[in-house]
């Protein structure tokens, strides 16, 4: 009998192998690496997108990424900051220059950057948080004449555990307002001490003509949110990302459903008038 020989085609299942070829700590726990595949890459990802990334033998988990480079239509570089508190993640955080991990994506929606031409523009991140939108700052500073005043409001739990602060200060060159704070002080620290939301009275920004952009915690999000309403944002121009456990990353299995949204099919990013009234519920 005769037997016809069937190419495996990847699709949405299926992880593209890439090879780290950088690695760099940003803290104990945090680590940026920089995955690339010059054969068979991924389609173009966007600002706020996310991954499936592989361990191979252990498992996969969803990350965003922490910088696009796209060309031909092609992510053939991908950077994704990853913190281990996990298997899968500690995995990861421990691949070598060298080592192969799995990518399925792109996975989700992105930022709505056009949302923002011509108005001010408000990023807020909490922790690890900011490698979602590390991206976006680069999209905006890199056509600054697109927007008006452009301020980042970072937190982290206390200064060991900033991330990207090489990146602050260049952002902080390049035009962008930047304020840190943190919950916990600790050695020489002498910045900000608290919550982000309490960062936004220092900030330079007209409220009834800007976009928010905010990620971290669900928690901080929300509360920062609701902040930024009341200091005069439409909640229609407030962006968030959701976290959610999510399996697939394509909206088959459900267990990142939020309500009514599943939302590694519906979000990652969001308008916050769509979820705040979910966000307020326990358990959800």
């Amino acid at each position: 009998m005769d037997t016809v020989a069937h190419a495996v085609v990847p699709g949405p299942a299926f992880p593209v192998p890439y090879r780290v070829v950088a690695r760099r700590a940003e803290t104990a726990d945090t680590v940026t690496m920089e995955l690339a595949n010059d054969d068979g890459p991924l389609d173009a990802f966007a600002p706020g997108q996310f991954a499936m990334l592989t361990a191979y033998g252990i498992g996969e988990v969803p990350i965003s990424l922490s910088a696009v480079a796209v060309a031909g239509g092609r992510t053939r570089r991908l950077v994704h900051t990853v913190r281990a508190v996990g298997a899968v993640t500690r995995a990861l955080c421990g691949a070598a220059p060298g080592a192969v991990i799995g990518v399925r994506g792109p996975y989700g929606t992105a930022w709505d950057l056009a949302a923002a031409a011509g108005r001010d523009v408000v990023i807020v991140a909490g922790g690890i948080g900011l490698a979602p939108v590390r991206p976006l700052v680069h999209a905006v500073l890199a056509d600054r004449s697109r927007f008006g005043d452009v301020a980042l409001l970072v937190g982290a739990r206390t200064p060991a555990d900033l991330v990207f602060r090489d990146d602050l200060r260049r952002w902080a060159g390049a035009g962008a307002q930047v304020a840190v704070t943190v919950d916990r002080p600790a050695g020489d620290w002498d910045g900000h001490v608290g919550v982000v939301p309490s960062l936004l009275p220092q900030a330079r920004f007209d409220a009834g003509h800007a976009v928010a952009f905010v990620c971290g915690p669900e928690i901080m999000m929300r509360f920062t949110a609701e902040a930024l309403i009341r200091a005069g944002v439409a909640p229609a121009r407030v962006q968030i990302s959701l976290e959610r456990s999510m399996r697939c990353g394509c909206g088959w299995c459900g267990h990142c459903q939020l309500g009514p949204l599943l939302v590694c099919r519906d979000g990652p990013v969001v308008a916050y008038e769509r979820v705040a009234h979910l966000l307020t519920v326990r358990e959800l």
